[in-house]
């Protein structure tokens, strides 16, 4: 039987933090674990869209605890002063969906941080976040396997994504769809990373990858960055060969709720080429599995953010 948003086991006394939760799938994410009884906090850049976005949760779910928080995962100092707030007041986080993403930026941006915007907003401001919120992930098994888990949003663009260690800020020969897919990788990487040493260190929380294949979400549009004709056909084409932003989210609610969804396992469409269908495993590029990147990536990624993990 196909797995829907109707299997999300029981999450009442569950917190689920949602990056990039205003549009696309982060949102149909937070609204189905609203659904099924968690308490969704949604970490955005624009709070006006948080409220927005918070309220059509609760409409759709009148007994939704649902709260916004400013977060913007492409600058660092946005970052600290999240995880320090929230350490500050001693509240677990059970759900840790790392979602927010940017695409295809048609010109090269930097970050105040000196990371090129993409790789700081779908990677670099994920991974230091997780790790100044690991005293907050909760460290108990939980039962009926409803234990910790941190979700990382993949992308099928993974497949041709490369690392590139020499020029990780794409500064020499920036490519809209290269850089892209060099933060897609990334999440990958660090997700199979991270599991690994969690296993290692005899934690019960899981780290997971998911991607969505390819939703028609907003993602395509890149907000005011792409010209009229550029949003337009971007967003009539993944409406014609991707699937709804709802189906997308279901491979992300899967490695987020399933009792199944295995820890270090990446998650997608089950259709052809990974593009849209139901919840299942997903194809992992040799490339992302190689553990000798993946450290190279993981002492790079601390030294740029200055955040070192405790696993």
């Amino acid at each position: 039987m196909p797995w829907t948003a109707a299997l999300i086991p029981p999450q009442a006394g569950r917190r689920a933090l949602v990056t990039g939760a205003t549009s696309g799938i982060g949102y149909e994410a937070a609204l189905a674990l609203a659904g099924a009884g968690a308490e969704i906090v949604i970490a955005a850049r624009d709070s006006g869209k948080a409220e927005a976005v918070a309220e059509a949760i609760r409409r759709a779910h009148p007994a939704a605890v649902v709260e916004c928080r400013p977060l913007d995962t492409a600058r660092l100092a946005s970052v600290r002063a999240f995880a320090s707030a929230w350490r500050a007041e001693g509240r677990p986080v059970d759900i840790l969906l790392l979602n927010a993403g940017i695409a295809a930026l048609p010109r090269r941006e930097e970050t105040e941080d000196g990371f090129e915007r993409q790789l700081a907003t779908n990677y670099l401001g994920h991974f230091a976040l997780t790790g100044l919120l690991w005293p907050s992930l909760r460290q108990e098994p939980g039962t009926d396997g409803a234990g910790t888990r941190v979700v990382a949003v993949a992308s099928i663009a993974h497949r041709s994504g490369h690392i590139a260690f020499d020029d990780l800020q794409v500064r020499r020969a920036y490519g809209p769809q290269s850089a892209y897919r060099q933060t897609k990788l990334a999440m990958l990487i660090f997700a199979l990373e991270l599991d690994r040493r969690l296993r290692a260190a005899g934690s019960p929380i899981r780290a997971i990858a998911a991607h969505p294949g390819i939703a028609a979400t907003a993602i395509a549009r890149r907000g005011d960055r792409a010209g009229w004709l550029a949003e337009r056909i971007g967003a009539g084409l993944l409406g014609l060969i991707g699937q709804s932003a709802a189906r997308g989210a279901l491979p992300l609610l899967y490695a987020a709720t399933a009792p199944e969804a295995e820890g270090g396992q990446y998650y997608g469409p089950d259709g052809l080429w990974e593009i849209r269908g139901d919840p299942g495993p997903a194809k992992i590029e040799p490339h992302a599995a190689d553990p000798a990147a993946a450290a190279r990536l993981w002492a790079l990624s601390e030294a740029l953010t200055d955040v070192t993990y405790p696993v």
